[in-house]
Parts: structure tokens; sequence; C-alpha cells
């Protein structure tokens, strides 16, 4: 055969292909209706039964697309005669979930988290201090006052003070934030490190800056709660520092 008329051949070559699952594809689609609105919160998605006619698919992938929606907080399964699945708007527990699994999940480093609250909580106070109502500041006054006492257990005033910090952010009015405060502070306080430096001492700083925060958000003075926050978590964090820098030289000196 002349050279001209040679057909060349090439395999083909074709890259493997991600073929989404069932249950990603209608979990993604009722996902989507959802934070539409389409659904609004406490509306009952149809009935299993009624979902595998309406789909088409499997009651095993009808099953699996709303446990996904559990996981993610965007429905609740109920059983019994009267359960289903029962639509949950998104809020600051989602938020909150999920950073603690990316927080424990990466195991971040307590200076990792100690530094993101340095950048963002002097903010929660000032958006605190426009916001707050006689609720949020009753909150924080009381969760104040227990830290102030030096008779509590070290894991009661860890609590204290996690209920203070989260309560600026609940303060706020913004989910968001609420959110990620909360999964923020609770990680840092229940830290390893965080308990080796606290004593009467430590109590007593953290009982009167968080008096001087709470009386500017109090006082509607957002300027003050801002630089006020910022001292008091910028001093949290360099003490934390300075135990996890003197642990490290007794490790290596034992």
């Amino acid at each position: 055969m002349p050279e001209s008329s040679a057909v060349a051949r090439h395999p083909v070559q074709l890259q493997p292909m991600q073929v989404p699952k069932a249950s990603d594809v209608l979990a993604n689609d009722l996902r989507e209706r959802i934070l539409r609105g389409e659904f609004p919160s406490g509306t009952a998605l149809p009935p299993e039964r009624e979902l595998v006619t309406q789909t088409r698919m499997s009651r095993t992938t009808v099953r699996e697309a709303l446990r996904i929606l559990e996981v993610q907080g965007l429905v609740t399964i109920k059983t019994g005669r009267s359960g289903g699945a029962f639509v949950q708007q998104p809020g600051g527990d989602s938020v909150a979930t999920s950073v603690n699994l990316l927080i424990r999940g990466q195991q971040l480093r307590l200076t990792d988290l100690l530094e993101t609250r340095e950048a963002i909580e002097p903010a929660c106070a000032a958006l605190a201090a426009k916001y707050r109502n006689d609720d949020d500041i009753e909150a924080l006054e009381a969760a104040n006052k227990t830290i102030g006492d030096l008779e509590i257990p070290l894991e009661r005033f860890l609590q204290a003070n996690v209920d203070w910090h989260i309560g600026v952010a609940v303060a706020s009015h913004n989910e968001l934030l609420t959110g990620f405060m909360s999964a923020l502070s609770t990680a840092i306080y229940s830290s390893t490190e965080n308990k080796a430096f606290v004593d009467d001492e430590v109590r007593r700083t953290t009982y009167r800056a968080h008096k001087t925060i709470t009386d500017a958000i109090k006082a509607g003075d957002s300027s003050a709660a801002t630089r006020r926050m910022s001292k008091h978590v910028h001093g949290y964090a360099e003490a934390v520092v300075q135990v996890e820098e003197r642990t490290e030289i007794d490790l290596r000196e034992a």
C-alpha cells in the first residue's frame, strides 16, 4: 500500500471519568432548593416511598441522600408514625460544627487558633457594642461573675470563659461570627497548653479585662470595645505562647 494512503493509527486515550453517585445528585438538588428557600424551615419532605416514586431512584439512594442532608444540618429525621424528614435552615450551630471539624481534622496548632481570634474577636466586640440588648449584657455579666469567683474549680472557670467569649459574639447578632467563635473558643479553652498557666492572678486579670470590655459594650462604645478586646486577646495569646515555649525547652532538657 502506498505510503500516502496509509492510515495512521493511534491508540485512543481516555481519562478516567468521575461519575457522581445518585445519592449525591439527589442531595445536591434538595440542598439547593432548601437554600433557595423553596422549602421553608419546618417543611416536611415527601415520605420516603413518595421520593422513590418521584425521583425513580432506589430506596437506598433516597435514604443516603437524606442522611447527607441530615449530617449537613439541613434536615431533621424523625422516626415513628408522625416521623419523616423535616427541613431546617442552617444556623450558627452548622457553622460551629464545620469549623470544629476543620480544627480537629487539620490538627491546627493553638497558636493558629489564637491568631485567628485576635483577628476576629475585636470585630465581634465592636458589633456587640452596636447591637447588644439587655439579655446580652445580662449573659456577659453573669459569665464574668462566675469567672471572678476564685473558689470555683478550673473546669468551671474555663467554661465560664467560653460562655463569656461566645456571649460577645452572640451580642453581635451575627450568626456567622457566633458559630465561628463558638468552635474557636471551645477549642482554645479545652487545650492542654491553656490550662497550664491558669492561676489566681490569671483569673483576676481575666475578670478585670472582661469587665472593662463588657462596660464598653454596655455603653455602646465600639471603639473602646475593640481596643480593649484587642489588648485582652493579644495578652492572652502572648501568655499561652510563653507557656508553650517553656514546655518545649523543658522537654528538650529532660
